[in-house]
């Protein structure tokens, strides 16, 4: 058991993946990690039916009578992207630290903003990107460093899962690229997909807050919606290391979203989700484990010990920002055509599939190829080319 003091925490935004966040809250509590709740905000009513608090627990949709009767050492903000800042800079003004779900703002300018905002205040924000407290990171950058694969040709990830109407009906922001005239920016890259964007900036050293180049977004859909759904996206970072990012929502088949580091001699498999490192090289195959730093407990162990870092700290995630801005900059993405994808009726709601798009993810990373070079008859995209 710890002998930290607990810190009270206050979660905004309850429902939709706030639930995970309370389930967590609690699993780190029972394992002696000193964190409780201490207030919840949500603008929909919290009942019984909800598996609610305490009945002495704060819980308002104002964030200020929360913080006001709480006084949290921790706020995790879980809202929509378009209200990350100001509720993260209303409860760093309050005195609390912060935990940002992802992405943290959605614009590039906004989030600059955010940047400065928070550090007037004095006050420590984590963005939620919980792949990148996976100890499996850290092991890869090794292995590309000690050359273990030979010389590094570039990082690819990609992500292939299964949503249907209801995932874009879940909230009024789902699947949109604005709202009543504000960015929210909610891609299949941008948010669902985030992590592995995220994940392959992380394995570049030099990424980070020195940010990217030369960033190539297409994007595509085959849902009635604004957002993407299907998408790739290609840059180069600081080093000169080519990242290529390969998402779709409407996949043939589901898999494990992974990234690959191509090298001369071999290549690296991570499964960041799983801590799960295969090395491929020389005929060989070697698979490691590896475990992950909650990033709630890590934010608790900087709040007692300044000393601990932050193992995401906002400024760290500039250059996922940049790819978000070239993704909201790109031209709308294009519709799939109807004679290239099926809706499949099997579950309680309908779903797009775009039959070929899982493997097409997969080969894009494994190639470093946009979708579009892949001789696809559905990847025509518009203007790609972004900042």
């Amino acid at each position: 058991m710890s002998s930290r003091q607990s810190l009270p925490v206050v979660l905004v935004g309850a429902h939709g993946h706030g639930r995970w966040h309370l389930q967590n809250i609690d699993r780190l509590q029972r394992a002696g990690v000193p964190v409780h709740l201490a207030g919840i905000c949500d603008p929909r009513p919290w009942t019984p039916e909800d598996g609610g608090p305490a009945p002495d627990l704060p819980v308002s949709a104002r964030l200020d009578e929360v913080l006001d009767l709480a006084r949290p050492a921790i706020t995790i903000v879980s809202t929509p992207i378009h209200t990350h800042a100001e509720l993260a800079v209303t409860a760093a003004r309050a005195g609390s630290e912060i935990l940002l779900e992802k992405p943290p703002t959605p614009t590039l300018a906004g989030f600059e903003q955010l940047v400065d905002d928070l550090s007037a205040t004095g006050r420590a924000c984590q963005v939620g990107f919980q792949s990148l407290g996976s100890q499996a990171l850290a092991a890869v950058r090794a292995l590309m460093a000690d050359g273990v694969i030979g010389e590094v040709q570039g990082i690819g990830a990609a992500g292939a899962w299964q949503r249907d109407a209801s995932y874009y009906a879940r909230a009024r922001w789902a699947g949109r690229r604005t709202l009543d005239g504000a960015p929210v920016v909610d891609g299949a890259l941008t948010n669902p997909f985030a992590h592995a964007t995220a994940t392959a900036l992380a394995l570049d050293v030099a990424a980070g807050e020195r940010g990217v180049a030369d960033v190539q977004v297409e994007l595509f859909r085959a849902n009635p919606i604004e957002a993407d759904d299907t998408s790739c996206l290609r840059l180069v970072t600081a080093r000169g290391t080519t990242i290529t990012v390969a998402v779709t929502l409407a996949a043939d088949a589901e898999g494990e979203p992974y990234l690959v580091v191509r090298g001369t001699r071999g290549r690296i498999v991570l499964h960041d989700r799983l801590g799960r490192i295969r090395v491929e090289r020389d005929g060989r195959v070697e698979v490691r484990e590896h475990p992950a730093i909650d990033l709630l407990d890590n934010l608790a162990a900087h709040v007692s010990d300044p000393a601990t870092p932050l193992l995401v700290p906002l400024a760290g995630t500039r250059a996922f920002m940049q790819v978000l801005e070239a993704v909201r900059l790109a031209p709308d993405p294009v519709e799939i055509p109807s004679a290239h994808r099926r809706v499949d009726v099997s579950g309680e709601f309908p779903r797009q599939v775009v039959p070929g798009s899982a493997a097409a993810v997969m080969r894009a990373a494994d190639e470093l190829a946009l979708l579009s070079e892949l001789g696809l008859p559905w990847a025509q995209p518009a203007v790609v080319v972004g900042g």
